[in-house]
C-alpha cells in the first residue's frame, strides 16, 4: 500500500469541527473506523450511525466499520481495566492483526483509496491501537493526529 498514505484520527476528546478540518485537510477519502464499539452515548457524534451519513456529507470521504481491524474484547478490556500497559496491549494487538495478515487484507478490501483515516480512540490518559495499526501497515512513512 505504498501509494496509500494513512493518518489516525481519534473519536474523543474532540470537537467536530477539528474532526471534520483533520479530515478535509488531508483529503480523506476513507474514514476506516478500527473500534469496537463505537455505537454507545459515549460516542457523541462518532456514533456509527452518524459518522455513516456525516462522513460522506460534509468530507465526501467513504465511511467503513472494520471491526475486524479492531482489538479483541479481551484485550481491550484488560488495557481498560489496567491489567495490561501500553506495551502489552500493543504487542498483543500486533499479534491479531498479524495471524489475520492484515496488510494483504487491508490491501485487497481498501487498496483502491489514497487517504485513509485510521479511526481510533486515543485520549490525553489513553493511547489507541489504531498507533499500532498505523505502524504495521506503513511503518516510517506515516502521520500521526491522535
Amino acid at each position: 500500500m505504498k501509494d496509500t498514505e494513512f493518518f489516525t484520527l481519534s473519536a474523543y476528546e474532540t470537537s467536530a469541527e477539528a474532526f471534520f478540518t483533520a479530515l478535509k485537510d488531508h483529503h480523506t477519502d476513507l474514514v476506516l473506523d478500527i473500534r469496537l464499539h463505537n455505537s454507545n452515548q459515549l460516542c457523541g457524534f462518532t456514533k456509527e450511525r452518524d459518522l455513516a451519513y456525516l462522513v460522506p456529507a460534509l468530507t465526501g470521504a467513504a465511511y467503513v466499520h472494520d471491526v475486524r481491524l479492531a482489538p479483541s474484547p479481551d484485550l481491550l478490556k484488560g488495557y481498560q481495566d489496567h491489567v495490561t500497559d501500553w506495551d502489552g496491549y500493543r504487542a498483543g494487538y500486533e499479534k491479531e492483526m498479524q495471524a489475520g495478515n492484515v496488510k494483504s487484507y487491508v490491501e485487497s478490501r481498501y487498496g483502491q483509496y489514497r487517504h485513509v483515516c485510521l479511526l481510533g480512540t486515543a485520549t490525553k490518559k489513553r493511547r489507541s491501537h489504531s498507533e499500532a495499526l498505523l505502524d504495521l501497515l506503513q511503518g516510517q512513512n506515516t502521520k500521526d493526529e491522535t
